[in-house]
């Protein structure tokens, strides 16, 4: 092919008339003609400089399906934020795209789910929780209890299904039981707790009394932790339909250590709630040892406060003797008291 020749050739039908004439110079007939003339194009004829259609890493296929379909380009390039080519997306992916399969363990409210829920299928719940609102698309195997954690639910499947429990997976689900009975204290313990935790605390051979008193003196270790790592290290998002309330928790056998950051929780929740994501904010420092609770709260509440505890507010906290559970004790009597109040 004469490439000087075709560069002086501006109509589109006398570039193919001039091709087909080369190829046919050249003996091939014009079915082969045809097929090399659609190969012997530059790319230039065919790229886009303006205009283009493009996506970043974090959009989600639900977001971009739409575009992918209107449009009748094969593939889609993928852009980062500095405008850097990561890859292409084809629209052959949404023929074939599977969706990936999940368990929810430990919750079942969407706000408290990972991000994309929406797009996976959820083949199972295993919690212990009040029920929330979280929907399928179609019958799942659902199992809550009340139990004082799920971990004893997973050693009941453990049971159920007749597997052996390895010894460091027996420690795990002990300490877990452990952590969220705050060491068998929790109101909201049961006897099949108390019982999965011997069982298991005799596979993983443990002392569960000792061993939980080391894993909180380790977990209360507060004075290397940010105030917001302090606040969002086990921080509970709650919406009731009509107002969203936030409660964090943390539970330590060191009053002394508790007290030493309640100043700047205090302070840190009022920056968090002048962002305007939640109505009421609050945050529970549990004395294990001592059996109580410093409640901070943050926002208009003291009314609601009062009713929920039957106690006079101090300024932003007030001190629960007995009170231990975020889930049983603080929860549910603070929601029934904003049904009322609303």
């Amino acid at each position: 092919m004469d490439k000087v020749r075709i560069l002086w050739v501006d109509d589109e039908i006398d570039i193919i008339d001039f091709l087909s004439y080369n190829f046919r110079k050249k003996g091939f007939d014009t079915f082969h003609a045809a097929n090399l003339i659609n190969q012997s194009f530059p790319v230039s004829y065919f790229m886009k400089a303006r205009d283009l259609v493009t996506f970043e890493p974090e959009d989600y296929l639900e977001e971009i399906k739409d575009t992918m379909t209107a449009k009748r380009y094969r593939n889609f390039p993928v852009i980062d934020n500095e405008g850097h080519y990561q890859g292409m997306i084809s629209r052959a992916l949404l023929l074939n795209l599977k969706r990936k399969q999940v368990i929810l363990v430990d919750h079942n409210e969407r706000a408290q789910a990972i991000d994309g829920l929406e797009e996976a299928d959820i083949l199972e719940i295993i919690d212990h929780h009040r029920i929330g609102d979280i929907q399928t698309s179609g019958p799942v195997v659902f199992r809550n209890q009340p139990v004082g954690c799920t971990a004893t639910l997973i050693a009941q499947l453990y049971h159920e299904n007749h597997q052996e429990i390895p010894s460091g997976i027996a420690g795990i689900l002990c300490c877990a039981i452990m952590s969220d009975t705050l060491m068998l204290k929790s109101p909201t313990c049961t006897e099949q707790d108390r019982q999965t935790v011997a069982s298991l605390a005799s596979l993983a051979n443990i002392d569960p009394m000792k061993l939980a008193l080391e894993m909180f003196r380790a977990g209360s270790d507060l004075k290397n932790k940010t105030t917001e790592e302090l606040f969002y290290q086990d921080f509970k998002r709650i919406n009731n339909g009509k107002v969203t309330i936030g409660i964090g928790q943390i539970n330590s056998p060191d009053a002394e250590e508790l007290l030493s950051i309640k100043g700047a929780l205090q302070k840190y929740m009022d920056t968090v709630l002048s962002e305007g994501n939640f109505d009421y904010l609050f945050f529970m420092l549990t004395d294990i040892s001592q059996e109580g609770t410093w409640l901070l709260y943050a926002g208009d509440c003291n009314e609601l406060i009062a009713n929920t505890f039957q106690v006079t507010p101090k300024t932003g906290f007030i001190y629960l003797q007995g009170i231990l559970s975020r889930k049983k004790q603080v929860v549910p009597p603070l929601l029934n008291a904003l049904k009322q109040r609303l």
